[in-house]
């Protein structure tokens, strides 16, 4: 059976790994002012952030409509395909249960809820098109994903909750008792949806340096195949940091560096980066 993987653009997936693994990707929307842009074709996250700099007001996003999903479900039909659609966690998003319809209208086409965002829900979209290469069904890669979802670990170190607070997704009095006292906290991504884990003080690659050390203290319980650092529009020294950070441990076989789509960033805010493996 030929097998295609599509996801959502919050994947954050490199135009490397989509080449590599033929991977399609289907746009949220982004609302700046009277716009709305596709979030990697029409609008960089940099953008993003600039806007909210010049204008005080942030970027919103949209989920992939039924129809938009129906359109790319349709177009792989007709070749042939069977489709794999793996969307961003459902507690995030309306995406997943509009992929559902989509995909109960077209017919031949899994959909799978990464229980994660980012890549996070990165990990599952690449194991699903290797699986889809080596030959396993629909039904196996469906089967092996409702457990394999949960030894995603996803997070990331925030310099600031000012753009949680303006999206909705964290409180007044957290984002303003936090950014005074200048803490980054760090955001945990568990059973499907954003908490808010430990809280580090003091210059930005320092909270950068303890955080990597604090989530690789047990690297050994970790699969050692693929990490992800991931990050928003950031400070070189930052990237810089944790890539070196990450190679010290000289553990993983490949450390993927990938940079946050709109819908992240405009969730996270700039400086945010993250480390994004698979538990044993």
């Amino acid at each position: 059976m030929n097998l295609k993987i599509t996801t959502d653009s919050t994947c954050d997936l490199s135009l490397k790994l989509i080449e590599q693994y033929k991977i399609e990707i289907v746009p949220l929307s982004i609302q700046i002012g009277e716009k709305s842009l596709k979030d990697g074709l029409e609008i960089s996250a940099q953008q993003v952030v600039d806007s909210y700099e010049k204008t005080g007001i942030l970027a919103k996003t949209a989920a992939v409509s039924i129809g938009e999903y129906i359109e790319v479900f349709r177009k792989w039909r007709k070749q042939g395909y069977h489709v794999i659609h793996i969307n961003i966690s459902s507690e995030f998003s309306s995406c997943h249960q509009n992929a559902i319809l989509a995909a109960e209208e077209i017919g031949g086409v899994t959909v799978l809820d990464s229980r994660n965002l980012s890549t996070g829900q990165g990990h599952i979209v690449i194991k699903a098109a290797k699986m889809a290469e080596e030959g396993k069904s629909p039904d196996e890669i469906k089967s092996f994903m409702e457990h394999y979802v949960n030894k995603v670990d996803a997070s990331f170190l925030l310099d600031t909750l000012t753009y949680l607070h303006k999206g909705g997704r964290c409180s007044a009095v957290a984002a303003l008792g936090a950014n005074l006292i200048k803490l980054k906290p760090c955001i945990e991504v568990k059973n499907g949806k954003m908490s808010v884990g430990k809280k580090y003080r003091g210059d930005l690659a320092k909270c950068y340096r303890q955080y990597i050390k604090d989530r690789l203290s047990q690297i050994e319980s970790l699969e050692d195949e693929l990490i992800f650092v991931t990050h928003s529009p950031c400070e070189q020294k930052i990237i810089d940091t944790a890539i070196g950070e990450v190679t010290k441990y000289n553990y993983f076989k490949d450390i993927e560096l990938t940079t946050a789509g709109c819908t992240i960033t405009s969730h996270c805010g700039p400086n945010t980066l993250g480390i994004l493996y698979i538990k044993k």
